[in-house]
């Protein structure tokens, strides 16, 4: 057991593409969650675009095809889950958990005959300067596209919610949505676009994990990532800002017990799988005891049905 084996510059480097898919899947969430809208349907969501991602990344021979293929299956899903809780108005909670359990059993009918194959490689982008930089370099600018895609995406959802007319609809909305409605905003049409947008995070996030972090397909590969995600949205009171940081803590220590495995620490390999989410839920239960700091940023309008009043 030699602890100084560790490469701290490859261990960053992993932390970032180990939470690139929960980052992906937790902003999308934000989204939604910000809308009012609570879809716990992430997981399958995210296992959906794995296997959309796959077969088309497969057939067509292209990594890229294959992203915006896992987008798209993840947004289509997402539609069924909008069309349930926004025009037939059935509970959130119920409609969310049954989409995740759907999602799970038509990617694990979609993906049979592809177990065992491996996709084409997603190449990484030349940064010229940058990536030649000692330990920095290697660190921060050999990654693929889509980890850059993540950090911006949460800037761009900070920058969406802070700046921008757009934003403060979705905010308006997910705040009371009967005031939203008195204004003249449309509810409904709000929430129906958030919940495609969270819908097309999950499932590239889940096309990440099946096409560059674990280039293959497998039952259930997603592995309870959704419901991380679910929780980050917690953990992050809401911010989007805040994701990046719960997202790089499960990251790292989710690389961390691969890599205490590797040197052969002596602990049963359970336990050290079980730590990321041990830690998880230490982080939330950390954060929602400061006194109503996290009730406060709840959207007032989160998980309540919408009744059009003329």
């Amino acid at each position: 057991m030699d602890i100084s084996s560790i490469d701290p510059v490859i261990l960053i480097a992993s932390l970032m593409v180990s939470s690139t898919s929960i980052l992906l899947a937790a902003t999308g969430e934000l989204i939604v969650e910000k809308s009012g809208v609570l879809n716990l349907g992430v997981e399958g969501m995210m296992i959906i675009g794995a296997i959309c991602g796959f077969i088309i990344c497969v057939e067509f021979k292209s990594p890229f095809l294959g992203l915006i293929g896992s987008a798209l299956g993840g947004a289509l899903l997402s539609m069924i889950f909008a069309a349930v809780t926004q025009f037939l108005r059935a509970n959130q909670v119920a409609s969310g958990l049954a989409l995740t359990l759907f999602g799970l059993g038509l990617a694990s009918l979609l993906g049979h005959s592809y177990t065992g194959i491996k996709p084409p490689y997603l190449p990484k982008p030349n940064i010229p300067l940058l990536s030649d930089i000692p330990i920095v370099g290697k660190m921060l600018f050999q990654h693929d596209v889509v980890v850059y895609f993540s950090i911006v995406s949460v800037v761009a959802a900070w920058f969406l919610f802070q700046k921008t007319k757009l934003g403060l609809i979705v905010k308006a909305v997910g705040e009371n949505q009967e005031s939203a409605h008195a204004l003249g905003y449309n509810v409904i049409r709000t929430r129906v676009i958030a919940i495609l947008v969270g819908g097309s995070f999950a499932g590239l996030a889940g096309g990440y994990l099946s096409l560059v972090r674990v280039p293959q397909w497998t039952e259930g590969m997603t592995a309870g990532a959704g419901w991380i995600a679910l929780a980050l949205v917690v953990f992050s009171g809401w911010k989007p800002l805040r994701l990046i940081i719960g997202a790089y803590i499960f990251g790292g220590f989710t690389i961390l017990q691969l890599n205490l495995q590797a040197i052969g620490i002596e602990l049963s390999v359970a336990l050290l799988s079980m730590t990321p989410y041990i830690v998880t839920i230490i982080a939330l239960v950390l954060i929602s005891s400061g006194k109503g700091r996290v009730g406060t940023s709840t959207p007032g309008s989160l998980g309540k049905v919408f009744m059009k009043v003329r």
